[in-house]
Parts: C-alpha cells; sequence; structure tokens
C-alpha cells in the first residue's frame, strides 16, 4: 500500500470521528468568538487592561522538532538561507536548555541568515532579543513600519552574549521579519533563547459557517494526496472558486496542480498544518511550530501568505486559536457540511443554507463528490463563491 493510500486511510477514519462530534456541537463553533484582548494604547505601548507581554517567536530555544512531514534538514519556526548544508541545531553548549542553532556558511558570499515571521500588532512597542556567540552576529526586524537598525557584535570573545533591538510597529504593521546572520568570511555562529516580547495579537475567529445572507455556499478541499485531472478538470469546466487547504508536503511535489485548481476567482490556497497532526494533543508552542511553518511553506511556493487555517480533524482548543493568530490567521476554520468520499452529510436540518462551507477531500473520489455537492448547492439555489471575498 502507498503512503498516500496509507495516511488517505489514515485520515479518513480520525476525520469520520471528529465528525460525528462535531455534527452535535458545529452550532457551538459558528458562534463562538474570539476571546478578548485589550488593544494597545495610542502611544505604542500595552494599556492597563493590554493582555500579558509574553514571547511570540517560534521556537525560541531550537528545542521543538520539525513536525513530521517536513522537509528534511528543516528547523522548526525557521528558515535559513543555506537550509541544512548551513544551520543545524546543535547539542553542544547551548546557552540555557538542550539545544540551539548553529550556522556555519557554506562560502564567502553566504551571511548564514535565519528568520522567522512574526505576527504583531500595530502601533505597538516590541523588545527583540536572542543570546548569541561568535564574530559579527546581527539580530533585526524588517516590515516593522519604521527603520530598525539592528544590534550586532563584533565578538562575543568565545561565550554568549544578548543582542537586544527594541521597535514601535507603523499603523499597518501585521508582521514583522525577524532575522539573525552573521558576517562574509567570519566563520560560524550560533544563536539561542530568542525572544519578540509584546502583547499577542488578538484570537484567531473560529467558524463553521460564514454569516451572510447572500445565496452562497464554500467549497472547501483538504490535503492533496491524491490529485485527478478529472476533478481539475470539473472544477475548470464549472468555473468553480475552491478554497484548498493542502499539506505541504503534498502541495510541493505538484505546486502546478494547485495553482491551477485555484485559478478561478476567489480561489485561494490556505493553512492546514505541516503533519496534520490533533492540534488538541500538542502545546500552544508545537501548534504554533505546525501551523507557521505550513504558512510559510504555502507562501514560499504560492506567494500569498495564508490566513485560514483549517485544524486537522477538525479539532481546536483555546491555545489553537491563539497559536493560529500567532502565524498571522484570522480565522480558525470547520465546516457544516461533508460531501467527502461520496457522502451527502448536511449538520444542520434541511439543505444547504447561505453562508454553509462544505468539506471534500483531494482523492480518487473528488471528481464525483464536486458535482454531488454542486448539485446540492444548486437545488437550494445557492452557488458557490470565494471564501476569502467573505472572510476577509
Amino acid at each position: 500500500m502507498s503512503l498516500s493510500t496509507r495516511l488517505s486511510a489514515h485520515l479518513s477514519t480520525r476525520l469520520s470521528t471528529r465528525l460525528s462530534a462535531l455534527a452535535a456541537s458545529v452550532a457551538l463553533v459558528t458562534a463562538a468568538a474570539p476571546m478578548a484582548t485589550a488593544a494597545p494604547s495610542a502611544t505604542g505601548s500595552p494599556s492597563a487592561a493590554a493582555a500579558p507581554i509574553v514571547n511570540l517567536a517560534t521556537n525560541p530555544g531550537f528545542e521543538l522538532p520539525a513536525p513530521n512531514l517536513s522537509d528534511w534538514g528543516a528547523i522548526a519556526g525557521w528558515t535559513c538561507t543555506g537550509g541544512p548544508a548551513e544551520a543545524a541545531v546543535t547539542t553542544t553548549a547551548p546557552h540555557t536548555g538542550t539545544s540551539a542553532l548553529t550556522v556555519t556558511p557554506a562560502n564567502a558570499d553566504s551571511t548564514g541568515e535565519c528568520a522567522q515571521t512574526v505576527s504583531v500588532q500595530p502601533n505597538t512597542t516590541y523588545t527583540a532579543s536572542a543570546w548569541v556567540r561568535g564574530s559579527f552576529v546581527y539580530l533585526g526586524a524588517t516590515g516593522t513600519g519604521h527603520d530598525v537598525a539592528p544590534a550586532w557584535t563584533e565578538t562575543t570573545g568565545g561565550g554568549w552574549q544578548q543582542l537586544t533591538t527594541r521597535f514601535t510597529t507603523g499603523p499597518n504593521a501585521r508582521s514583522i521579519r525577524l532575522y539573525v546572520h552573521g558576517w562574509y568570511q567570519e566563520g560560524p555562529f550560533s544563536v539561542d533563547d530568542v525572544h519578540v516580547d509584546g502583547p499577542a495579537p488578538a484570537p484567531a475567529t473560529p467558524l463553521g459557517s460564514v454569516p451572510t445572507t447572500d445565496k452562497v455556499v464554500f467549497f472547501t478541499v483538504d490535503d492533496g494526496w491524491t490529485r485527478t485531472p478529472e476533478a481539475e478538470k470539473f472544477i475548470a469546466d464549472n468555473h468553480l472558486p475552491i478554497t484548498a487547504f493542502p499539506l505541504p508536503m503534498p502541495a510541493g511535489t505538484d505546486p502546478g496542480f494547485f495553482q491551477r485548481v485555484t485559478a478561478v476567482p476567489g480561489s485561494s490556497i490556505q493553512d492546514h498544518s505541516v503533519s496534520h497532526t490533533d492540534p488538541t494533543t500538542l502545546t500552544l508552542a508545537q501548534q504554533q511550530v505546525e501551523i507557521c511553518d505550513a504558512r510559510d511553506a504555502m507562501t514560499r511556493a504560492f506567494g500569498t501568505a495564508p490566513t485560514v487555517f483549517r485544524p486537522p480533524y477538525f479539532a481546536w482548543n483555546a491555545d489553537t486559536l491563539q497559536a493560529a493568530a500567532n502565524c498571522g490567521m484570522r480565522t480558525v476554520l470547520t465546516a457544516d457540511a461533508d460531501f467527502s468520499w461520496g457522502a451527502s452529510n448536511i449538520w444542520h436540518p434541511g439543505t444547504l443554507q447561505p453562508g454553509d462551507v462544505v468539506l471534500m477531500h483531494w482523492t480518487d473520489t473528488l471528481a464525483t463528490d464536486l458535482p454531488r455537492a454542486l448539485a446540492a448547492a444548486q437545488a437550494a439555489g445557492l452557488k458557490p463563491a470565494g471564501l476569502i471575498d467573505y472572510l476577509h
């Protein structure tokens, strides 16, 4: 049995269990509101009622392994320009904990940069810091809305030294790019205990359907292991807007397919985690790695950062909502109808209703699942529409 067949069977079994539970609670999911957090004050510092200052960096101590199904050599939460040829997590003399990042630039033209995207609030002050070891090591941030001078050191003298820089985001800043790098021909350097300290973004909003009275439904298709020309042709022939939630591995294997099936206006490619692990079995930090790394993979492959997270098995908790927000997701989306694998399940009385989100999967049955879902929508006087057009 092939890897894709085994994974599809496993995902189908796990999903069916989750969907049974979801059917009884989907109304609660749809009605749930995001947890409140206070907005920053006009001066850029948190108000007295603001959320506590937290570290927003993903895998800040390099203690978390890359999720299953990640690219070989991936460093959880980080993108390094030289890849595994330059950057590796090592256990030799970390600053704290059991491991640190060590980067050895591969040639004279490399600074060995490693970076990550951090979601922030506008008009808010953050402090970035990292402990480093080596010569000519730099820590900085871009995309803040203002010029930010990097912190750097000529040499740490063989020990660890903390670099710190502070910045206030501009009125339109929703994310910043945190980076650390060495300098040309200055040899290896190490990094540990990275911080981006400030108030967290407000948790993402959980939805099972989209609040609208327009006569529309939304077709969403998950995973991506089985891609058929028949499904692709049906989408194109019927001009269907599709919201795809592929995992990074199948998306990276065949990015052209996902570009073609989301070519209809209103279509988009969103976030479904890296390894399809039940989020509720993971800590907030582990969920953040799963969501942020999938976001980065989708952004590299397709050029647009996702803003919607579909939790595997429709499983989520408060940590999921915060981790999703920390990765730039505004919505954690489930569904209220399932037309996967020959099913025609609607988890509310009657036919499809305006705003319903229909779940399907990239499987060998999708070419027949799509016509059945489309017929159900048309019978209810509804038409498929672009999800992003209605959410954000």
